[in-house]
């Protein structure tokens, strides 16, 4: 691929949207994708709020190849971020959530089933939803999705056309 995809970046967090200053895992996302040469569009963070999520995810599908949102993968109630996303996607990809499941409990253990990490297809877009946590950020980014989410981004330019956003 020869134009890095667009990445969007979202926070969903009640702590973090009440003081952005909190905001670690965010920050460490745009730094690993630029540094791999991805073009961060930007950052928002939201609250675990179904309203807020849902507008966030569907204003960014229209602009970004690649959409990350980091928090709400858990099992409490208010993890819901999954949740919202599969409701608007077209398409799972499970095998991204098997392997970082696959890949955190090599390094943590059984805990790993906790987390509900993800990859969809929403409109032309990419979108993973990861855990809030820097750790499971690197490990998301570093050990898979640097490598290869660009081939997904080509299959779908090929069906939709790039984003015209930058």
């Amino acid at each position: 691929m020869s134009v890095k995809p667009i990445v969007k970046v979202i926070v969903v967090s009640d702590t973090v949207f009440k003081e952005p200053s909190k905001d670690v895992s965010g920050n460490k996302a745009i730094e690993i994708l630029r540094n791999h040469g991805y073009r961060v569009k930007d950052k928002d963070i939201v609250p675990n709020d179904f309203k807020e999520i849902y507008n966030v995810v569907v204003k960014a599908v229209e602009e970004s190849d690649i959409v990350l949102l980091i928090g709400g993968t858990g099992p409490s109630p208010r993890d819901i971020t999954v949740d919202v996303v599969e409701k608007l996607a077209w398409r799972k990809l499970p095998g991204f959530g098997e392997l970082f499941r696959y890949l955190t409990y090599t390094g943590e253990g059984a805990k790993a089933i906790y987390t509900r990490a993800e990859m969809f297809l929403v409109g032309k877009s990419v979108v993973v939803v990861l855990p809030g946590s820097v750790d499971a950020v690197v490990l998301a980014l570093e050990k898979i999705l640097v490598n290869n989410i660009d081939h997904v981004v080509e299959e779908l330019r090929r069906l939709h056309g790039p984003h015209k956003h930058v």
